[in-house]
């Protein structure tokens, strides 16, 4: 069994919803960052951890790999093609995505208020934009980023538009708009963004 530390309001999500989809036995804990339940395992205070036999595992791209692999499931074999192409996908996501987003959460509330620079949000929407029309380039067809199978990009991507809402980021691509709510509807999603 596997614990998940950190709290739905977060990156948590994704392994929660990770977890649901792979069907596997988990207990989750949600604590929010810097608090003690989350220092304990992660020294920087940061959320998801994933204490798998023992051992916490941080960063949610990590640990979505991790279950990934460990299951085979939602994820292609090291070393081919297919995989080099979802890692691709995962790190265009992370770097376009996540990134303009968690840039934006820092200047709207995380940093202290002497150091916010509101105007920034409006280049981080320009760039957010951009980003989903090369997204669309990428996008293979079928009802994932990579076709016909769910991989972890999917997790990721997904979180990120959800986010992208709350935060006022606009979808500009109807593909996009359709995919999340596709994958919003799913079963395991709705369970794992339900605790």
């Amino acid at each position: 069994m596997y614990t998940v530390i950190g709290t739905v309001n977060s990156r948590t999500l994704r392994v929660l919803w990770m977890l649901e989809e792979l069907g596997a036995e988990y207990q989750h804990v949600p604590a929010n960052p810097q608090s003690d339940g989350v220092v304990e395992f992660n020294p920087a205070g940061k959320v998801p951890v994933l204490v798998a036999d023992g051992t916490p595992i941080t960063d949610s791209t990590a640990i979505l790999t991790f279950l990934a692999d460990h299951h085979g499931a939602m994820t292609h074999p090291a070393g081919s093609i297919e995989r080099a192409r979802q890692d691709s996908l995962t790190q265009l996501i992370l770097d376009e995505f996540d990134a303009a987003l968690w840039m934006a959460a820092r200047h709207s509330f995380i940093l202290p208020e002497e150091l916010r620079m509101s105007a920034i949000k409006n280049t981080l929407r320009w760039e957010f934009e951009r980003s989903q029309k090369t997204l669309m380039h990428r996008m293979g067809e079928g009802d994932f980023l990579m076709g016909e199978q769910m991989t972890v990009p999917d997790i990721i991507l997904t979180h990120c538009l959800t986010w992208a809402l709350v935060a006022r980021f606009p979808i500009v691509e109807a593909r996009l708009s359709d995919y999340l709510d596709r994958m919003r509807a799913r079963p395991a999603f709705q369970r794992a963004a339900a605790r």
